[in-house]
């Protein structure tokens, strides 16, 4: 029940051209999904992104879970997306295939050129390391600025206003700040928001 009124009230709050990112893990995505799909529509679901990481474990009777998913949806169908401040460079062997390709298709544009030029679009798995050395904050939920920084920089513009309403270890604030963007934050635990203002304030070590 929670989960469908803060949802809502953030589709009800978000402009016709922003979008909305929600990580959860392995053990309730599939329903938050579900709700995903009521409040923001079937045809809004942009992407289910895969954050995949290792670490030690002692895990016998099962294979190790480690990834999160984070379900990404727009309001509409004019949603912003930078796809060009996400890309990544392809590896020597796909330049290869596309300065040899013959055939012209959409994945090589005209010639092969773009995949040369540009790189080309992140997939959607993440193979991004969990948070570690300088970074780490000691907040159980700390989540690696590398993700933030992909997802402000694909859907928002630079003064744009971007909402955490579970702030935790303040990553997306620090990030929105960095890449000049405006944001709101806001969170129940009380450390969070000291740790965050400590963060941004360069207050923390």
């Amino acid at each position: 029940e929670w989960s469908y009124r803060w949802i809502d009230e953030a589709c009800r709050i978000l402009k016709d051209t922003g979008s909305i990112y929600l990580q959860m893990d392995y053990r309730i995505v599939h329903w938050v999904r579900c709700i995903m799909d009521d409040i923001f529509g079937y045809g809004n679901f942009r992407n289910e992104i895969v954050w995949c990481y290792t670490m030690p474990n002692n895990y016998k009777k099962s294979f190790n879970k480690k990834h999160d998913n984070i379900l990404f949806y727009s309001k509409s169908n004019d949603w912003t997306f930078n796809w060009k401040d996400v890309t990544v460079d392809y590896s020597d062997s796909s330049k290869n295939r596309a300065k040899y390709a013959h055939s012209k298709t959409s994945q090589m544009g005209k010639n092969g050129k773009m995949l040369l030029d540009e790189g080309k679009l992140v997939e959607d798995y993440w193979l991004i390391p969990v948070v570690s050395g300088n970074e780490r904050v000691k907040y159980q939920t700390q989540k690696p600025k590398k993700i933030i920084e992909r997802i402000v920089k694909a859907s928002s513009n630079e003064n744009d206003l971007v909402g955490d309403f579970y702030l935790g270890s303040g990553t997306t604030a620090v990030v929105c700040k960095e890449l000049s963007r405006r944001f709101v934050g806001c969170d129940i635990n009380p450390n969070a928001v000291k740790l965050t203002n400590e963060r941004l304030n360069g207050t923390l070590f």
